[in-house]
């Protein structure tokens, strides 16, 4: 609406928005990427939540040379994998080890002591990547502990009553969980009334990246709440970052709701488009084709409401700084939210592999599971 409002791209080509539900499922997903290429002629493909879906559209986009960025569906397995050496495709949200990998760290910054360990992630490619990222830098930075229950609810589960129970009778020090959306919400009400959080200490990947006012006052203070390590609306806090700022206040007039991770993903990579557009228009004149487009995004430093976002030109990936919180309510707002004060933000080349790495050392499970595997230090008591 923004980029329109002043005449569209260049000031003279509007965006036209075609939409498609990506609840359909993998395949379908597929077959929509297709006919919206080659029946409605798209020039430019955006979107996707799930870890499931990029790995299939990914090699579906360069088939088609249709240049595509992700606004999520963070699995590392896209670039590590299914589109290794991608043209067409890029993508903006951190890649989902460093969801784990951040997670991790902040349990060691805060339970240094802690020593069992209860899991509960939901059962596909995002909760089977935290457990493996979540463990070996457990294994580095905090080797006492132990993993002493698993819990695997399947993606849609609304009854985690099995779950909760089995992680409680392991008396673990700390729970650690990427269960997300709805289905987090549905997790910790059930929680509360086993008194789990009342048990034992509690830190979440993913579990303040929906929609915030989803959050109820009833939740627990004191968690380390994750955020996909991206973003959360209340961070930078004041007018720190301007850029943040006016987005918020800008997403709110127009929703009456609070901009969240995916809202802020998307309203960054059109904007990264923009930009993309103009630098190549500078140096081209006219129209830019593709080619000078995707020349542009490569190696593109963007400020975002998140802050700066990189786009590495080896792998397309996008890199911001990682960050999580802990929950806290707040009489400002009817539900809760992170502690502006308490965020926790680490360098995101500190928990990445660098360009190469995953070519030479290997990609099992991760580049960064290697990385991480080889190269960081093991504390010693």
């Amino acid at each position: 609406e923004e980029i329109n409002a002043a005449g569209g791209l260049l000031g003279k080509r509007k965006i036209e928005l075609f939409k498609a539900d990506e609840a359909a499922g993998t395949d379908a997903n597929v077959k929509e990427m297709r006919r919206l290429r080659l029946s409605e002629k798209i020039d430019f493909f955006c979107g996707i939540t799930s870890s499931g879906n990029t790995p299939a559209l990914g090699p579906v986009a360069e088939e088609l040379k249709l240049l595509t960025m992700f606004v999520d569906g963070c699995t590392d397995f896209l670039f590590d994998k299914a589109v290794p050496n991608p043209h067409y495709v890029f993508r903006t949200t951190n890649i989902q080890s460093a969801d784990g990998v951040t997670t991790a760290l902040a349990m060691v910054q805060t339970w240094p002591k802690a020593k069992r360990i209860a899991h509960i992630h939901p059962d596909y490619s995002y909760g089977r990547n935290a457990f493996d990222h979540i463990n070996i830098v457990l294994k580095k930075m905090m080797p006492q502990a132990e993993v002493v229950s698993e819990g695997w609810p399947k993606l849609g589960t609304t009854d985690f009553s099995s779950h909760i129970t089995k992680a409680i009778s392991a008396k673990p020090d700390v729970v650690v969980s990427s269960v997300w959306g709805g289905d987090y919400v549905a997790m910790y009400k059930q929680a509360l009334r086993y008194d789990m959080f009342k048990k034992m200490k509690y830190t979440s990947m993913i579990a303040f990246g929906i929609a915030p006012h989803a959050i109820g006052k009833d939740h627990p203070e004191g968690i380390i709440g994750g955020i996909h390590s991206n973003y959360y609306f209340t961070n930078p806090p004041s007018n720190r970052w301007p850029l943040n700022t006016e987005f918020v206040r800008k997403y709110f007039e127009r929703w009456k709701e609070y901009p969240n991770f995916q809202s802020e993903g998307a309203y960054t990579t059109l904007y990264l488009l923009k930009t993309a557009v103009e630098k190549a228009n500078r140096l081209m004149g006219g129209w830019p084709d593709d080619e000078a487009i995707i020349a542009m995004l490569e190696g593109q430093m963007y400020p975002g409401p998140a802050g700066y976002l990189y786009i590495r030109p080896d792998n397309h990936q996008g890199y911001k700084d990682a960050v999580t919180g802990f929950s806290v309510n707040s009489p400002d707002y009817p539900f809760q939210i992170l502690d502006s004060k308490r965020m926790i933000t680490i360098p995101i080349r500190n928990i990445t592999a660098p360009p190469g790495w995953g070519e030479k050392y290997g990609k099992e499970p991760t580049a960064t599971y290697t990385w991480i595997d080889k190269t960081w230090p093991k504390v010693s008591a």
